[in-house]
């Protein structure tokens, strides 16, 4: 199953492996040059697929529970001044997504979208300490009774060259359905009240709409 903003990409790379087989056929008279011109337009389409596979999940709703955004590794859980939005410290808990992780973006929790604002920037490469200032990024906030107000930032890294968010302020969101996209990956920040009680490591494994990342306090 492919996410629907995968459709043109897809398409494009369908066309170009099929145009370039056909054309290493006709023109390639060497065998192994010719079989290695068209595995490598087969491995790009492959690569493509990957990027955009989207598997079905149903989310455990649970509102004393804040889900992982997306799928990657959890690179930072530290507390720090969050001066978009809330302009007061928060406990920003970071999943880094590399290009073979599924990057789709999921509501982490129920709640009603107070905040959503697309930012134009740089590339920098996701682990760099300006990316989350810096860098093309879409900041939202949901609110909740349990929580109050969590936000979360899709971040644009090196290789991603557009962020897909389908929140809006004022919808009322779904705790594990579909809020976007990051087309070719990067990262996504959560920044949560201090004193939330995380229930991941530095360098686990995080699954976007199943693995718990905080708990109520």
């Amino acid at each position: 199953m492919f996410h629907k903003e995968g459709g043109p990409s897809i398409l494009i790379g369908v066309i170009f492996t099929v145009v370039v087989v056909l054309l290493a056929d006709k023109f390639i008279d060497i065998y192994w040059l010719r079989m290695l011109v068209q595995i490598a337009a087969l491995v790009i389409l492959i690569i493509i697929l990957q990027f955009f596979r989207n598997p079905k999940r149903i989310a455990i709703r649970n509102i004393e529970h804040v889900l992982a955004p997306v799928d990657g590794k959890v690179v930072v859980i530290e507390e720090v001044y969050e001066g978009e939005y809330f302009k007061d410290k928060r406990l920003q808990v970071s999943i880094f997504m590399s290009p073979i992780n599924v990057h789709v973006t999921r509501y982490a929790m129920d709640g009603i979208i107070k905040f959503s604002k697309y930012h134009p920037g740089k590339f920098l490469v996701a682990w760099h300490p300006k990316a989350s200032e810096e860098n093309e990024r879409t900041t939202v906030v949901i609110e909740n009774d349990t929580f109050g107000a969590v936000l979360y930032r899709q971040i644009a890294g090196a290789l991603a060259r557009r962020i897909v968010n389908y929140a809006k302020e004022g919808m009322q969101v779904v705790q594990g359905t579909d809020a976007g996209f990051i087309k070719f990956g990067s990262r996504v920040d959560l920044f949560l009240p201090l004193g939330t009680p995380i229930n991941v490591v530095l360098g686990q494994k995080a699954i976007g709409g199943k693995t718990i990342i905080a708990t109520k306090a």
